[in-house]
């Protein structure tokens, strides 16, 4: 019998947990030539740097390593830096924000009835002792591929969300996955359609 009660309590905490860190949607936003797209197929892709990002630090390339797992995903073959039919340039920004609490933590009510004994006033005072809200945590992310021959985007997207600092998704190894994830369902979407990935 202890046995299934201690069995009921860690489900119970592991339940909680799974409660305790909300994952909001990843909006997604792509841009598409067709007919581009058709024409360089699904051949050899090179996952690099975007120009103007500084430096391949050890966080960007979990995020590229993310897009090149979701590119082979969908039918192409990685190549080498530098080499392939297309290149995948990705650009990514994390920035972390307190927000504000909304209002005052202090709040009052009143109230007023009447009874066949009299009538009363009365006056009620609420405090907000929660604290300020969490910290935040917003993960972007661009990918454009590019025809290497051309030097022609022919697929653009975009990704972006925002979690709890404290969240494990605020963690680039499973953010990287989780925004790369999103960005490349459903490929090559819509062009110019923005739309939210849970």
């Amino acid at each position: 019998m202890k046995r299934v009660i201690l069995s009921l309590a860690a489900l119970a905490a592991t339940a909680l947990s799974g409660c305790a860190t909300p994952i909001g949607p990843v909006e997604v936003t792509r841009f598409h030539d067709a007919a581009a797209l058709e024409r360089v197929g699904r051949g050899t892709v090179a996952v690099e740097t975007a120009p103007g990002t500084t430096g391949d630090s050890l966080e960007l390339e979990s995020y590229k390593s993310a897009v090149a797992r979701e590119l082979v995903r969908l039918g192409y073959t990685e190549a080498a830096a530098g080499q392939g039919a297309l290149v995948a340039l990705v650009r990514v920004d994390r920035s972390a924000y307190q927000p504000e609490r909304g209002g005052s933590p202090i709040s009052l009510g009143m109230g007023a009835g009447t009874g066949g004994y009299g009538s009363g006033v009365g006056m009620g005072i609420g405090l907000d002792l929660s604290g300020p809200p969490p910290k935040q945590v917003t993960t972007r992310m661009q990918v454009t591929l590019r025809d290497r021959a051309s030097n022609q985007p022919v697929w653009e997207g975009r990704a972006s969300f925002t979690v709890r600092a404290d969240a494990p998704l605020a963690q680039t190894a499973l953010g990287a996955g989780k925004i790369a994830e999103a960005l490349f369902r459903d490929f090559p979407g819509n062009s110019g359609e923005t739309v939210e990935v849970r």
